[in-house]
């Protein structure tokens, strides 16, 4: 079963069936597009000897481990997964992770914490057609920087006072171009040109110059957060639910005390791939059920508000059991594709 089954390439195939799935549900619709996803990591202590697992006294104290660095898009569907050795940065893995996940959905926009933040993935991302809205801490000693060193920015004028140098940008605009073609056409991987154009704290004279680009990005990013409050509010809304998603994985991730103990990266890639791919799974039944019970409500001539809809999340897992025996013996019209009888509503609210 192991072998044949429980590869990262059946486990990527069948969750893409399961993305599919999700955004044709009328209900995913309302929680958006597809076109937005965010970006947060799930921290595993590896307590085997492994060559993939780091020290991170910030997450592990005197262990090793490794982080799970997975993307969502805003419908709750886990797009994809990485597995980074726990003394790496997450940042160079942004751009792998929206480029190389086999879903025809494809974001646009991705939302992440300030660790996945720097100037030189601002310029990435804008070459490459998608934008990069990190949440940024300490948002006052942020820089915001100016193309025209003689123009007047209004109220603006006193903050931005760094000069960008305009000669960069024209000098390696071709060499911008052709790391642009090159990771379109996947000649190389995102994280690794990264980590070649930023060894150690030595930043290569290309990577110096896309930094220069991403700092007008970073700059309408930061006005956009201070001046627009429901763009402030549509990251922390995704963040929020990628949170509640990892706060399911950790549900499910139960054995052994939470600990992940493959000792090679592909068995831990396999392991933590199945992990996204159960909690796809159980996202994707409860989203089922709970746009049946929506439209069983409206035919009965409930007033279901388009805000509250908005609000509903399929990230609870009361309805879940997590330990115990597993029976895998379907009904009849499951066997059909019928879904399962819903709850009775006047007993439901009686009781509630």
């Amino acid at each position: 079963m192991q072998q044949n089954h429980i590869r990262a390439e059946t486990i990527a195939r069948a969750n893409a069936r399961l993305v599919k799935t999700q955004s044709q549900i009328p209900l995913t619709k309302v929680w958006g597009g597809g076109e937005v996803a965010s970006a947060d990591g799930l921290r595993f202590v590896v307590p085997v000897r492994s060559l993939n697992a780091g020290h991170n006294g910030k997450y592990f104290n005197e262990q090793r481990g490794v982080t799970y660095y997975e993307f969502m898009n805003n419908q709750f569907a886990g797009i994809q997964g990485i597995v980074i050795p726990g003394t790496l940065g997450e940042s160079p893995y942004l751009l792998d992770g929206l480029m190389e996940h086999p879903h025809e959905l494809q974001p646009q926009q991705l939302i992440t914490d300030t660790a996945g933040y720097s100037d030189l993935m601002f310029g990435l991302f804008w070459l490459l057609g998608f934008q990069f809205s990190p949440r940024l801490a300490d948002l006052g000693d942020t820089r915001l920087w100016r193309l025209d060193p003689n123009a007047h920015y209004g109220v603006l004028n006193g903050v931005a006072r760094h000069t960008l140098h305009r000669d960069w940008l024209t000098q390696h605009w071709d060499d911008f171009l052709r790391v642009a073609g090159s990771l379109k056409m996947g000649m190389v991987k995102p994280s690794e040109l990264v980590r070649s154009l930023q060894r150690g704290r030595r930043v290569a004279t290309l990577g110096r110059a896309i930094g220069e680009l991403g700092r007008i990005f970073k700059t309408l990013h930061v006005l956009n957060v201070i001046a627009d409050p429901g763009y402030r509010r549509h990251g922390l809304l995704q963040l929020n639910r990628h949170e509640g998603r990892n706060g399911l994985s950790r549900k499910v991730f139960h054995g052994q005390r939470g600990e992940l103990r493959q000792k090679y990266r592909d068995g831990q890639e396999d392991q933590l791939g199945a992990l996204g791919l159960v909690v796809n799974a159980l996202i994707l039944w409860t989203t089922r059920y709970m746009d049946a019970a929506l439209q069983e409500l409206r035919s009965e001539g409930f007033e279901v508000n388009p805000e509250d809809v908005a609000r509903l999340s399929p990230l609870t897992s009361k309805h879940f059991h997590m330990l115990g025996r597993y029976h895998f013996h379907a009904s009849e019209a499951v066997l059909r594709g019928e879904l399962r009888p819903l709850r009775d509503r006047k007993r439901w609210t009686t009781s509630c």
